[in-house]
C-alpha cells in the first residue's frame, strides 16, 4: 500500500494539492479574493455577493496583469481580454 501526502486548501477544504507550496498560493489567493470583494462591494454597494466574489477571484487570479497595469503599464489589461475572450 502506498502512502500520498496531500494538501488541503485552509479557505476551500473540499480543495485538495499535492504540493503544499501550491496550496499556500491558493489560499493567498483566495485571501486577496476575499479582500478584493470587500472593497468592491463598499465601492459599488449595488454589486450583489456573487458578483463581487466573482470579481475578487478574478482580479486574484490576474494579480499580475492587473499590477502592470497600475504600473503604468495599461497595455498589460489586453494580456486578460484574450484570455477572456475563448472562454
Amino acid at each position: 500500500m502506498a502512502v500520498e501526502v496531500v494538501y488541503r486548501s485552509s479557505r476551500d477544504p473540499e480543495r485538495l494539492f499535492m504540493d503544499k507550496a501550491e496550496a499556500d498560493r491558493y489560499d493567498k489567493m483566495l485571501e486577496l479574493a476575499e479582500r478584493l470583494s470587500e472593497v468592491l462591494h463598499k465601492a459599488v454597494p449595488s454589486l450583489s455577493e456573487e458578483q463581487g466574489e466573482e470579481l475578487g477571484i478574478f482580479m486574484a487570479k490576474n494579480r499580475d496583469v492587473f499590477a502592470k497595469a497600475f504600473k503604468s503599464q495599461p497595455d498589460a489589461l489586453e494580456e486578460l481580454e484574450i484570455e477572456t475572450a475563448g472562454e
